[in-house]
């Protein structure tokens, strides 16, 4: 499949999508899985909740969501990759209640019924700002009346005021997009397209967020 984005690094193939989880692990010496487990605890997941996870990879993180369902509760997986819709199904075919669908969350979709939450991970910032307009769009579109908006990603935060040695692998590993996508206020962004009553837990000194927004 062709990458509409060749200079975003969210768009994974080949062996990095096939091997994603196993490389995240590595090159975190084991402390991505305990971050993500932490990331979602905070959630507030109810069991009957419905929920949407946009870039889902590989079914890592609809695994550990669905523990804090009860039979009524579901999730839904959005991505494009045929190659993490394997693993997905693979890693997540036990449950029931999560299913995938091989959709662009970039461009306008209209699912069956209106979600309680929205879940996306380090997936935002990867691609220019117009599109993640669109991507916020569709997620207001998709909620239910008084959903939460949650995003896991890098918070706000000055490069030139970043050390040095988390400078350099920042600017070494992640695409232009994340360049800017630090600079901007995001709770005004999502106050402008219809979200509020935000809550925010920073991570790894302040330089990873999960922001949570209620769909007005």
């Amino acid at each position: 499949m062709e990458r509409i984005y060749p200079e975003s690094k969210v768009e994974i193939q080949g062996f990095t999508a096939r091997k994603y989880d196993q490389i995240m692990d590595v090159m975190s010496l084991g402390l991505y899985g305990r971050f993500i487990r932490s990331a979602i605890a905070r959630l507030q997941i109810q069991p009957a909740d419905r929920i949407i996870d946009l870039g889902c990879g590989t079914g890592r993180n609809a695994c550990l969501m669905q523990q804090y369902l009860n039979e009524t509760g579901s999730i839904l997986g959005l991505d494009i990759s045929e190659e993490m819709e394997e693993q997905f199904r693979q890693n997540c075919g036990q449950f029931p209640n999560i299913s995938f669908r091989n959709l662009r969350i970039d461009t306008p979709f209209t699912l069956e019924e209106k979600y309680d939450k929205a879940f996306i991970s380090f997936v935002l910032h990867g691609f220019p700002h117009e599109v993640r307009l669109k991507i916020i769009e569709n997620i207001y579109r998709n909620l239910a009346n008084g959903g939460k908006f949650c995003i896991l990603d890098f918070s706000e935060f000055s490069l030139k005021e970043m050390p040095f040695y988390f400078r350099i692998p920042f600017k070494t590993i992640e695409c232009k997009y994340a360049f800017d996508f630090i600079e901007k206020d995001w709770k005004q962004i999502l106050a402008e397209q219809g979200f509020g009553n935000f809550e925010e837990f920073f991570m790894f000194k302040k330089y990873i967020r999960l922001l949570i927004a209620q769909k007005q």
